[in-house]
């Protein structure tokens, strides 16, 4: 089972991301936790010059890089551990492209959409969860995290949108509240799937 948590920088989806694939594995399950972009040598070193803020990018080259590097994840870790049957917590995966690239950066979802299919395959997550409502972006800014406030605002109602762009996979997660708060609503989120 395939599970990927999503939302703006800073909103908790690394700490969730842990706390869950720990639970899962309390409850017995083989569990492979990734993030994205990263989890391949490929993968981390484009995270490196997508996330370093002294690199200057064009955003289609930016939307292709991060589509790379989900190429390389999908292949080496994600699509080999769905055919063993294990449960894949993903801290991001292409919902956050369809968001930043497409809504922030104005190149459309649909272009975002078709190369990110194209990268995975068509593999998708069966349940995305988009954690919202705080804000707690980092005092030293990434390449991301430093474009400004109207991308930043964009992003954040991108991320509300995505409901409606796929309502049988995408729940939102109030964020607020302290981590076991939000864990047991994550928990909640994920009723009804099956590995």
């Amino acid at each position: 089972m395939f599970v990927s948590l999503e939302g703006p920088d800073g909103v908790g989806k690394t700490t969730q991301a842990a706390l869950l694939a720990e639970r899962l594995r309390a409850e017995g399950c083989e569990v492979v936790q990734c993030r994205e972009p990263g989890g391949t040598e490929l993968g981390e070193r484009a995270r490196a010059l997508l996330l370093d803020p002294a690199v200057t990018m064009g955003d289609r080259a930016e939307a292709l890089l991060f589509a790379a590097a989900r190429a390389e994840l999908t292949q080496e870790v994600i699509a080999p551990a769905l055919d063993r049957g294990a449960w894949i917590v993903c801290d991001r995966f292409i919902d956050s492209s369809l968001v930043y690239q497409g809504l922030g950066r104005g190149l459309g979802v649909e272009p975002i959409r078709d190369v990110s299919l194209f990268a995975t395959g068509g593999i998708l997550p069966a349940r995305t969860l988009v954690l919202h409502g705080v804000d707690r972006r980092d005092d030293e800014p990434d390449r991301m995290e430093a474009a400004g406030a109207n991308f930043h605002a964009r992003v954040a109602e991108g991320f509300l949108e995505l409901v409606a762009l796929a309502p049988d996979r995408v729940r939102l997660v109030d964020a607020r509240g302290g981590e076991s708060e939000v864990a047991a609503r994550i928990w909640a989120a994920l009723e009804g799937l099956q590995p």
